[in-house]
């Protein structure tokens, strides 16, 4: 027969395990926020993502959309030179419908699959101007529904161009993620989702900058530089293998 001081456990207990992921999470956001501090710190010696550096210079939606394609699997620095000769020919969806698709290609080029981006970057401006007069929707819906934009894309439109809450994932927001232990997720999608629950809101528009050019320079892929690491000391290093 259960007793009565069982039933008082039983709801300590519980008690405690109903607080742990509140302390769980509590634990995250404090180190999240040491970590950004200190790359913060030394961004600027990083180069900052070609994307961001578009939306800083011009808070220009339809160049921030159309800039996220381009970059997509492409290097930054090409990145930038494809969108500069694109932009002097055309910085909005009508007078990008003024080129054809063969022009689109020659401007953009080598950016990666510069063929298939040139067709739809048309689309897309076909799309904004037949449904959303020529202007880049503000809702995440909206705009994955637009030709190519998925949601990687469309949360850094909203975030960069927009100013909206939204947390952008890509491969180097994933990975060093689960590296600092902040998700234990194995897409980007589950990691956009876990990170709502333990990144403040305040960090959700600098988080994917910070990464990305973190990412690039020194938390790599393979073999990452700890060794020059601004945040080694603090870092778990879940994962992490072999590094320099």
């Amino acid at each position: 027969m259960r007793t009565e001081a069982n039933h008082r456990k039983d709801n300590v207990s519980k008690r405690l395990d109903s607080r742990q992921p509140d302390e769980a999470r509590a634990q995250k956001r404090a180190f999240v926020v040491k970590v950004l501090a200190v790359l913060r710190r030394h961004s600027s010696s990083w180069n900052a993502p070609v994307v961001s550096l578009m939306a800083a210079q011009e808070k220009d939606p339809f160049l921030v959309l159309i800039g996220c394609i381009l970059s997509l699997r492409t290097k930054d620095e090409i990145t930038a030179q494809a969108s500069r000769r694109l932009f002097a020919r055309a910085r909005n969806p009508r007078q990008m419908l003024a080129l054809d698709v063969a022009e689109i290609e020659q401007l953009i080029y080598p950016v990666g699959f510069y063929r298939t981006k040139a067709r739809t970057i048309r689309q897309i401006c076909e799309e904004l101007v037949e449904r959303f007069a020529g202007r880049v929707p503000q809702t995440l819906d909206e705009l994955m529904s637009l030709p190519g934009v998925g949601r990687k894309t469309a949360n850094l439109v909203l975030s960069e161009a927009f100013d909206k809450a939204a947390i952008c994932v890509d491969v180097h927001v994933h990975r060093i993620s689960n590296r600092w232990g902040l998700v234990a997720t194995r897409t980007p999608e589950q990691t956009e989702a876990a990170l709502r629950n333990v990144l403040p809101r305040s960090y959700w528009a600098e988080y994917n900058g910070l990464l990305v050019a973190f990412g690039q320079t020194i938390c790599r892929p393979i073999s990452p530089w700890c060794s020059c690491c601004p945040i080694e000391s603090l870092c778990p290093k879940y994962g992490v293998g072999s590094h320099r």
